[in-house]
């Protein structure tokens, strides 16, 4: 299983970035190695439209399973959604800290988008 977590930095230790679309990094956890991969976000991270259909995007190309996230728009959704991620919610402390939640069953899976659009 491949695991994202939109951090605000580039290290597990740093913060869940709230946002998706514009998340700083997107930190990818392999469970069958348990390796990590920091992906930078910069291309989106100020982008005046689009940021939540190409992090998606980006997500769904590195093969991910899962997506833990603060919040995630509509647009975002949809993509993640179609490319058969799942998206699960947590919107504090460390990139470490949400993995466990996620691994110990504390985060469940979202229905639908949480925020509006360009949050």
């Amino acid at each position: 299983m491949i695991i994202a977590i939109t951090s605000e930095g580039a290290t597990t230790d740093s913060n869940v970035d709230p946002r998706f679309g514009r998340a700083k990094f997107f930190l990818v956890y392999n469970d069958e190695n348990g390796k990590w991969e920091s992906v930078d976000n910069k291309q989106n991270f100020q982008a005046a439209q689009g940021a939540g259909i190409q992090a998606a995007t980006t997500i769904a190309n590195k093969n991910c399973n899962v997506l833990i996230t603060g919040h995630c728009g509509p647009k975002a959704f949809r993509t993640l959604s179609a490319a058969g991620v799942e998206i699960c919610l947590c919107d504090s402390g460390t990139v470490q800290e949400a993995l466990g939640k996620y691994k110990r069953g504390e985060l469940t899976k979202t229905g639908n988008a949480d925020v509006e659009g360009h949050w």
